[in-house]
């Protein structure tokens, strides 16, 4: 699904990436480890064309970000704090993303925020939404047209026992269907019951631990 060959990135002369060269199979969850600017974060947003390599190239789904298209089809996204307009409920600001590509029904969007434990009919501003919540509604958003593939940064963070077992099982049941997930999370327990593969970010270079 993903195939990052050779990847440099430098930003105002600091390398960020390094010789980077990993390749993500289908219908797996592939996890991404390492410490706070380590290129991690930085990786993701190349995968998804929210930044381009200085040097090297990335394919997803066999199309070249920046060549065949300047950002992948059919991926959802959680990168950083999930962006949202603050005075507008959960579901406005889900149906407002929905309507810019007119691909889903208000039902759609409806049985999505219940599958991440949030209430559609909830009329609370999401500036009023605990980070939890914003983590839900982030997940929501990323996984609401049925993706073939997730980049998922650091999801579970804000999130109570509770929601970490649910997010990690809604993990779990995407893979089950068959679904690509590029996970980055600082838990080792994240990683180990969720990911089929680990590699590791250590100043901007990657290896691969198992």
């Amino acid at each position: 699904m993903i195939t990052v060959s050779n990847v440099n990135l430098t930003l105002q002369k600091n390398e960020i990436l390094k010789s980077v060269s990993a390749s993500f199979e289908r219908g797996k969850i592939h996890g991404l480890i390492g410490r706070n600017g380590s290129g991690k974060t930085m990786l993701m947003k190349c995968i998804c064309g929210f930044v381009k390599p200085t040097s090297g190239e990335i394919t997803v789904a066999e199309k070249r970000i920046g060549k065949d298209c300047d950002f992948p089809e059919n991926v959802g996204i959680i990168i950083e704090t999930p962006g949202f307009i603050p005075y507008y409920s959960g579901y406005k600001n889900l149906k407002l993303l929905a309507d810019l590509r007119g691909k889903i029904t208000k039902e759609t969007i409806r049985g999505t925020m219940e599958k991440v434990g949030l209430d559609p009919d909830l009329k609370r501003h999401v500036r009023k939404y605990s980070l939890g919540m914003r983590q839900r509604l982030g997940l929501a958003q990323a996984i609401m047209e049925d993706p073939e593939l997730l980049v998922l940064d650091e999801p579970m963070n804000g999130l109570d026992k509770d929601g970490v077992s649910d997010m990690r099982k809604y993990l779990l049941d995407l893979k089950a269907q068959g679904k690509t997930i590029l996970i980055a999370s600082h838990s080792a327990e994240d990683i180990d019951v969720l990911c089929d593969t680990v590699c590791e970010m250590d100043k901007g270079a990657l290896s691969v631990v198992r």
